[in-house]
């Protein structure tokens, strides 16, 4: 059933309300007066809080000092402000140096990775990892260095002698790369 065809039960105008409708309606009502008080009581408290405000009294006539009064002050301001000193934009800072990127400077060591950093922060020597490359090269200096010596010491013997005395000296050096201490070719960093 239509709830409007309910609410009328005798004439055209005439309408009955059922209980529940006029509980709705005593709320509405009641509600209604809430906001009304409310309203009225916020009124009255700003009224005390503001105080009495006092009228603007709106000037008569400008006359032409006052206006000219106005706009030298007007300037004053403006020449204030612009006395003031501004915040400098990135522009008129003065560019820094990037000590990032500095050039390294003498003596200083790069080091870009953690295996690099090691290196250059430990103590001990950089151990060889193939000292026969080196071998020949060091064994003809040796020679030189020492073969004259042997020659003073020995007169009589023949160069093949000689030679035979500074390889066994050779193998006892300390010049030799083979005696220094050295990593096996294959071993991690």
């Amino acid at each position: 059933l239509d709830p409007s065809a309910l609410q009328r039960c005798k004439g055209a105008g005439d309408l009955v309300l059922f209980p529940f409708q006029e509980e709705r309606e005593k709320r509405r009502l009641e509600q209604l007066e809430r906001k009304k008080e409310l309203q009225r009581l916020l009124e009255e408290e700003d009224s005390k809080l503001k105080g009495k405000s006092p009228k603007q009294v709106t000037p008569g006539k400008v006359t032409r000092a006052q206006i000219e009064e106005t706009i030298r002050k007007d300037q004053q301001q403006k020449e204030n402000a612009d006395t003031v000193e501004k915040e400098k934009t990135h522009l008129e800072v003065p560019l820094e140096e990037n000590i990032n990127r500095r050039v390294l400077e003498e003596g200083s060591v790069e080091a870009r990775t953690i295996e690099d950093a090691i290196a250059v922060l430990s103590v001990a020597n950089d151990l060889d990892r193939h000292p026969e490359r080196r071998m020949k090269a060091a064994f003809t200096a040796f020679e030189e260095v020492n073969l004259p010596r042997l020659k003073q010491e020995n007169p009589n013997m023949r160069l093949s002698q000689l030679k035979q005395l500074l390889k066994k000296e050779w193998m006892k050096s300390p010049e030799n790369p083979m005696n220094q201490r050295h990593k096996a070719y294959n071993s991690q960093k």
